[in-house]
């Protein structure tokens, strides 16, 4: 059984002419209702985190100054991210959703879930809101899944087009969470290079495959067999959380790679295969970025039909053309990236 958290009131932050605006989240969750995919899922209610809750992750002075922010009728935190007088209280709503999420996994009532929830959240920083986000969601059901699991340490995996800096920060000192990250090189925000391993008692724990323009669906799922789920097995984690933005699609206006839903599917159900012998079959994917809405439509049907255990979607025809001079390139690129993390890894 896999659960589905979503709640009409994520729908009221943010404006409609920003790139993180309402109608990505309206049309993913309009073609499950289409498909019939969404009455599949046993439905998850959102709930609010609480403020004890968000300070696992988070400065309280900033948690203060986003809701004096927000309570005054908006502002900005930079020229990316803007506050609305909804914002916080819909932000904590996204946040304890995953909480809610991440709770019913843990105790069974489902497999598997699929959050699907604005504003996003990998890059929110302990102390800061950048990148379209505010509160770490993914982070924040990663801590919940450490505090009421029986072992101690969860791996993260977030295939968003940009580099989740936020969820990096938070992590990045600490031994219990495995956070690996496939993300666009030079691309915002300007992080997750390959000497990016952790420090002190994080050492090792994180790894980042920064890839060139024009990577597509054969080297994701490279890096996939060879280097992502090696890695996460060998971690033995409690559950696997996935940071999952649809903005890696090559029909994306912010980014130029080239993924297909196929791509997603094969993902997603790596990671489910992976984690019915790991971990009970625990796996939360928590929506990121994605700015097409016909691409967050199919991508969110990919995903929900490999956490269903559902045949993956018929391939869609792909228009982007990659030059054979790119392909090589991002397959040079690519050998060097896994080679030299398997090497620190021992894998």
């Amino acid at each position: 059984m896999s659960g589905l958290v979503y709640d009409d009131a994520y729908l009221s932050h943010g404006d409609p002419s920003h790139p993180e605006n309402a109608q990505r989240l309206v049309a993913a969750v309009n073609h499950l209702r289409e498909t019939g995919l969404w009455d599949s899922f046993r439905p998850i209610p959102a709930r609010r985190g609480n403020l004890e809750e968000i300070l696992w992750v988070h400065d309280e002075d900033y948690v203060e100054e986003l809701e004096a922010i927000s309570r005054a009728g908006g502002g900005s935190l930079d020229i990316d991210t803007q506050v609305t007088k909804e914002t916080y209280d819909v932000a904590c709503l996204a946040a304890g959703g995953c909480l809610a999420a991440a709770q019913e996994v843990l105790l069974g009532h489902v497999d598997n879930a699929l959050c699907l929830v604005r504003p996003p959240g990998h890059h929110a920083l302990r102390s800061r809101g950048m990148g379209f986000c505010f509160l770490n969601n993914v982070a924040l059901a990663a801590e919940l899944a450490l505090r009421g699991g029986r072992r101690d340490q969860v791996s993260i995996v977030d295939w968003d087009v940009h580099h989740g800096n936020g969820t990096q920060d938070i992590f990045y000192a600490r031994g219990d969470v495995q956070y690996i990250s496939l993300h666009q090189g030079w691309l915002y925000p300007g992080t997750g290079s390959i000497d990016e391993v952790g420090v002190g008692e994080g050492a090792g724990t994180t790894i980042n495959l920064m890839l060139p323009p024009g990577t597509g669906d054969e080297h994701y799922r490279r890096a996939f067999r060879e280097l992502v789920v090696p890695a996460i097995d060998t971690f033995d984690a409690e559950m696997i959380l996935v940071s999952c933005g649809f903005d890696s699609h090559y029909t994306d206006p912010l980014a130029r790679m080239c993924l297909t839903n196929s791509c997603y599917y094969d993902m997603t159900r790596m990671l489910v295969d992976l984690a019915a012998t790991l971990c009970s079959g625990r796996v939360l994917v928590v929506l990121e970025g994605g700015y097409d809405p016909d691409a967050m439509a199919l991508g969110t049907e990919a995903v929900s039909r490999a956490l269903l255990g559902l045949d993956p979607p018929e391939p869609e025809p792909h228009r982007y053309a990659v030059h054979p001079s790119v392909t090589r390139e991002v397959d040079e690129w690519l050998e060097h990236s896994i080679q030299v993390h398997r090497d620190r890894l021992r894998l």
